[in-house]
């Protein structure tokens, strides 16, 4: 190979990198923009007792956390949540969420 042989490679090489690059940072920013929508969704229809809740939750389950939002996000974009949910009812809504994602675990001695 030549010296302007090898330049393309690298050239070619490099635009590919700027390329995939720029494909992350926008994959970034749409991930930042949906979580964005979601907090304001989530504000409009939980009392702040029961945000706090799902900030905690969050932080210890993440799993569960991600599962509720989705749900009252869901429901919400339908139509079907009327009224802001309260601490109490965001509790009753965790433990049915969390009693179906129950693992069993078997631990052999």
């Amino acid at each position: 190979m030549d010296e302007r042989e090898l330049e393309e490679i690298r050239r070619r090489r490099l635009m590919e990198l700027q390329k995939m690059r720029e494909e992350e940072i926008k994959r970034e920013q749409m991930k930042q923009q949906i979580e964005l929508q979601k907090k304001a969704i989530l504000r409009q229809i939980l009392e702040p007792e029961a945000r706090e809740r799902l900030a905690r939750v969050k932080l210890a389950h993440p799993e569960i956390a991600e599962a509720v939002e989705n749900q009252l996000i869901m429901l919400a974009q339908s139509g079907k949540i009327r009224n802001r949910i309260s601490d109490d009812v965001l509790v009753s809504i965790l433990r049915q969420i969390a009693s179906r994602k129950r693992e069993t675990r078997i631990i052999r001695k």
